[in-house]
Formats: structure tokens, C-alpha cells, sequence
């Protein structure tokens, strides 16, 4: 007999015990990607810039419609829980204070990429769309571009549109949201 070795997958609440008796060292960037425990590049000056740039130009579009959510867990599924670059949320009264944002609370989720944009394109791109997330977007620094990833399916997303630095993006559920690309890569 032929016994193959098989991956032992990490469940979400697994993750949050290892948490709970400090597994990891707090300074390490890890998420949780479908049971695997992945390790996160470090965050580059030009990530980092990009990231505040988004936030400052939501945030004041978004008061009382959604909450903006910078580099935080979402739980997608008992399996993964990725902490995307930045995520705008339907407004709780809770406040996610008993569990992260899970897929039908994401209103737009967006990755910035330098060095993983293979990565990001190839796999959670994909994963965000199988758990339902509705609009997706992949913020290209090297190309300068956003791809934006709408209607989910089982597999990836059906509407793919890659946008350039004079495009004007405004997400499929927030209509009065206008984001001036010139504005992300000046």
C-alpha cells in the first residue's frame, strides 16, 4: 500500500487558539489562506503610501454609508481569514466587536501589490470571488493600474477591467464614491 502524505489545514478557530497562547511572534505578518498559514511581505514605503492614500480618499466619501477597515482580518470562510489592504464595510452596530467582517459585509475589497501581484491576481483574487465578495479591486503600483474584479463566480470574477492613472473609479455599491486614479499614483 501507497500512503501519499497529506497538508493538515488550519480551521479559523484553530488560528485564533494558536493566537490566543502567542504560537507567533506579534511582529510577524501571517495570514490565514485556506487553512494554510501563509507569511506576508513586508509592507514598502510605496505600499504604505498607496494604503493611506485610499484611506484618505474614502474616508471622507464614506461617512454614515460604510466603515473603512486598514490591513484587518475578515473571516471568509472556516478557513481563511486574509487581512486585505483595505475594506469598505456596511456600517454595524456592533462594530464587528464579536467577529470580523465576513463576505456578505464587504462592500468593495482592495489589495495593494508592489511584489506579490502574481500572487494577489493568481490566488486571492480567485478565493475573494468564490466566497462572494462582490467588487474587487488590485491596486498594480509597478503598472501603475487598478484591476477591478466584479460579478463572482465559483472560479474567479466574470467582469475583469484594468483601469490606467486618468480613470475615475466608483464602486458598484457606493455610486457616490468617485476615486480619481491620478490621485493613488501621483
Amino acid at each position: 500500500m501507497n500512503v501519499i502524505p497529506q497538508k493538515y489545514f488550519i480551521s479559523v478557530i484553530e488560528w485564533h487558539k494558536m493566537g490566543e497562547h502567542h504560537i507567533f511572534q506579534p511582529e510577524m505578518r501571517l495570514e490565514l489562506i485556506e487553512g494554510e498559514i501563509i507569511k506576508m511581505s513586508p509592507i514598502g514605503f510605496l505600499h504604505a503610501e498607496c494604503v493611506t492614500r485610499l484611506n484618505h480618499l474614502f474616508v471622507p466619501q464614506v461617512v454614515g454609508v460604510a466603515k473603512v477597515s486598514v490591513q484587518n482580518p475578515i473571516q471568509l470562510s472556516d478557513f481563511s481569514e486574509p487581512e486585505p489592504d483595505l475594506v469598505l464595510l456596511r456600517p454595524s452596530p456592533q462594530l464587528y466587536q464579536k467577529g470580523h467582517p465576513t463576505p456578505a459585509d464587504i462592500l468593495l475589497l482592495i489589495e495593494v501589490s508592489d511584489t506579490t501581484v502574481k500572487y494577489d491576481r493568481h490566488r486571492k483574487i480567485p478565493l475573494y470571488a468564490r466566497e462572494g465578495i462582490v467588487e474587487s479591486w488590485l491596486v498594480n503600483l509597478e503598472a501603475k493600474q487598478v484591476e477591478v474584479y466584479l460579478n463572482p463566480t465559483t472560479a474567479s470574477y466574470a467582469k475583469v477591467t484594468i483601469t490606467t492613472r486618468h480613470d475615475t473609479l466608483i464602486p458598484s455599491q457606493l455610486p457616490l464614491v468617485k476615486i480619481p486614479l491620478a490621485e493613488i499614483f501621483s
